[in-house]
């Protein structure tokens, strides 16, 4: 293995057997199955992947798709079926609620069996005990039957003895969901000092800003199959549309990581594919595209617009035309922080809908959701439309978010049986400079009034 390798996994592959009843289970157990009574579940499907020491890698994909399997083979607590694992490095793994704790020791003992668990002897978890309890911050809980302890506890002391014995790589599996916002807070903190001195980390989250932010790369899984590794913004952008169900999953028997080409690829066979149900008045296509605009790079860059925007949808309609207006009412790619500006698409329906919801929302760079509404929410449209219908959508608002550079993406999108449709999603699909002479902490503006007066 590489020297700067701290995780390889090689082909993985995990399977578990699925029986109907459990007497299927006692006879196959025992020999007296006679013919095969269970199912073969792919928990994992010859998954490959390495970690880089000194890197914060997230793994992130839907319910079922192999990512707590993975890391509890990587951490010794699953045997795999086939493939191989290598570590180079201590590992410190929080993997599920209270998982190594017994239930009738007092926390103080739990402290000492995990750490001992883990491979530390009574001495140096000793060093470390002051450490621990101020991490956990439980109070005299400590001394009680972690029976009686609430799910916060749990994750707290969990957390605290996995960080503070110095582990050179951390994993650590959605548990972090369970705390209170001060102690996730904490824990993050936590994970930014183990950046800085180069420990690896290994993570699940479903929240994908703490992935966009954190991470410097991102893994997704699909159903025990690893359909790509890249930037986190790349990976939560395929992310959503495995979850709508508009991303060409691959078939079970495709093995090999997919680079970041195939994936554009993949992603732009899936848009050919959508709008070809789309009918067209002429030989050009509308989808994404600002209808007074030139067709070229360069003068979509100028537009503000990105000719390389990520779209799909089943083509029920159509986003024809997009931009955003100032203060003015002129069409601008830079606002002014303070004033008011409007967010405009223009939508055609190619078919009739029951009740389209039109969307949009403002990410920075690093592809972190800051912002965003649509008419549902803002109760502004609920109303059926008809094939061949246009619709024109703004959104007013003032200008709040600090100076810089941050994308707007577009959709419409809708309920059909009660299932979640993807109509049309335009993803990052025009820059917004946002003009400002003072910048204050965070992503928005308070827009405080500051008074200063001697004391009466």
């Amino acid at each position: 293995m590489d020297k700067n390798v701290a995780i390889e996994v090689k082909n993985l592959t995990k399977s578990y057997k699925l029986y109907d009843k459990p007497m299927d289970r006692l006879k196959d157990s025992l020999g007296l199955a006679g013919k095969k009574r269970f199912k073969e579940h792919l928990a994992l499907n010859n998954v490959s992947l390495s970690v880089k020491k000194g890197e914060t890698v997230g793994i992130i994909g839907t319910n079922g798709s192999g990512k707590s399997t993975i890391l509890k083979i990587i951490t010794g607590v699953l045997s795999p079926s086939s493939g191989e694992v290598n570590v180079d490095g201590h590992i410190s793994a929080l993997l599920e609620l209270g998982a190594g704790f017994n239930m009738e020791y007092n926390g103080i003992d739990n402290i000492y069996l995990n750490g001992m668990m883990i491979g530390f002897s009574e001495e140096e978890i000793t060093r470390r005990l002051d450490a621990i309890l101020e991490f956990a911050d439980i109070g005299d809980y400590v001394y009680q039957p972690c029976k009686t302890y609430s799910s916060g506890m749990f994750v707290r002391l969990a957390f605290a003895v996995a960080i503070n014995i110095d582990p050179e790589i951390l994993i650590v599996d959605e548990a972090l969901s369970v705390g209170d916002v001060f102690f996730q807070a904490k824990c993050y903190h936590k994970f930014e000092e183990f950046k800085k001195q180069g420990k690896t980390i290994l993570f699940v989250s479903h929240d994908l800003s703490s992935i966009s932010k954190y991470c410097d790369r991102a893994i997704l899984l699909n159903q025990g199959v690893l359909l790509g590794e890249g930037t986190p913004k790349k990976m939560i952008d395929i992310y959503k549309q495995v979850l709508v169900g508009q991303y060409p999953l691959p078939s079970s028997d495709v093995q090999n990581l997919l680079d970041d080409d195939e994936i554009r690829a993949a992603a732009a066979d899936a848009d050919e594919k959508a709008n070809s149900k789309i009918k067209k008045e002429d030989n050009k296509s509308a989808a994404g595209k600002n209808a007074k605009s030139n067709n070229s790079h360069a003068d979509k860059k100028a537009m503000g617009e990105n000719p390389d925007t990520l779209e799909y949808g089943d083509g029920a309609a159509t986003i024809d035309e997009f931009y955003v207006t100032d203060a003015n009412g002129l069409r601008a790619s830079s606002i002014i922080k303070g004033t008011d500006f409007t967010v405009h698409m223009r939508v055609k329906f190619n078919r009739d809908v029951a009740a389209p919801i039109f969307a949009f929302t403002f990410k920075n760079i690093l592809g972190i959701e800051i912002t965003g509404t649509n008419s549902m929410v803002e109760k502004a449209f609920l109303e059926p439309v008809k094939a061949g219908d246009v619709k024109d959508i703004s959104f007013t608002q003032n200008m709040s978010l600090q100076g810089g550079e941050y994308l707007i993406s577009f959709g419409v999108t809708g309920f059909e049986q009660n299932d979640f449709t993807v109509y049309h999603r335009l993803y990052d699909a025009l820059n917004i400079t946002v003009v400002s002479d003072k910048n204050t902490v965070g992503y928005y503006d308070m827009n405080s009034v500051c008074k200063v007066e001697d004391a009466k």
